[in-house]
């Protein structure tokens, strides 16, 4: 029988693509970025797989794949079906946080739920003179579920946090250069570098809660379970519940997640 291979393994894959794919964006070498971008999620999914993650999160990474995929293709209809890809995967990402996250004491969550939708509301005006007509209405709605899952991130821990924060930041540099401002040196090399951390950070966050669960729903149906004694959620035939993460092509688009 085939061994399957250790997570370590597949995740030092992962690293090396995208090592190899942030070399690429240096050298301006698009067939190296056209190689390696859409081997990123699929081992990252394959990681997560193996470390028995939700198949949500494997979803999530999956319409992660689907969106890098399109993005590489230098038309309008393309884009916006790697737009649609990475929104689905921030649904998949909030059904996780609200399956896996604990609740922020009411003053830090009023108060972190308000700068998100600052930093939305403020993002969305400025760019909004300066966006082309037609994809103003897609940025803004895909803006504001990509805002919605940075937020739902904070309930996993910092780590997830911060792949939120870095999601949200990668997609705004996205979207600068959809309305023409002007643009850092080697904007693509930045997208990416942020939408990889981001992807990994959110994957162990979801991870590492699935593994550990403290609080939310997850965990209300395992102490349940317990109580009755009946088998917890992923026990499947006499396998317990394991005990206590521009994408841009080659052009630069609205937040469609790179």
């Amino acid at each position: 029988m085939t061994r399957r291979p250790a997570p370590r393994t597949v995740l030092g894959a992962f690293g090396v693509a995208a090592l190899g794919d942030l070399l690429a964006l240096l050298a301006d070498f698009g067939p190296g970025h056209a190689v390696c971008k859409p081997l990123l999620m699929p081992l990252l999914a394959a990681y997560a797989a193996l470390r028995n993650g939700p198949r949500l999160l494997i979803a999530a990474l999956l319409f992660g794949w689907g969106g890098d995929t399109f993005l590489l293709f230098d038309a309008e209809p393309a884009f916006l079906a790697g737009m649609g890809s990475f929104a689905a995967g921030h649904v998949c990402y909030l059904v996780l946080f609200k399956r896996y996250g604990t609740r922020a004491p009411r003053a830090r969550g009023t108060g972190l739920a308000a700068a998100y939708a600052l930093a939305l509301i403020g993002t969305v005006a400025l760019l909004w003179p300066d966006l082309p007509s037609d994809m103003r209405g897609p940025v803004a709605g895909y803006s504001l579920l990509l805002t919605a899952m940075a937020f739902g991130a904070t309930t996993l821990g910092p780590a997830a946090a911060a792949g939120g924060a870095l999601f949200l930041l990668s997609d705004t540099v996205i979207a600068t250069g959809v309305a023409e401002w002007p643009q850092l040196p080697r904007p693509d090399f930045a997208i990416m570098l942020t939408y990889i951390a981001a992807q990994l950070l959110l994957a162990e966050g979801v991870l590492t809660s699935h593994q550990h669960p403290a609080h939310g729903a997850y965990a209300d149906q395992l102490r349940g379970a317990r109580s009755s004694g009946a088998p917890g959620p992923g026990a499947r035939a006499g396998r317990r519940t394991p005990h206590p993460t521009a994408r841009t092509g080659r052009r630069t688009g609205p937040p469609a997640g790179t």
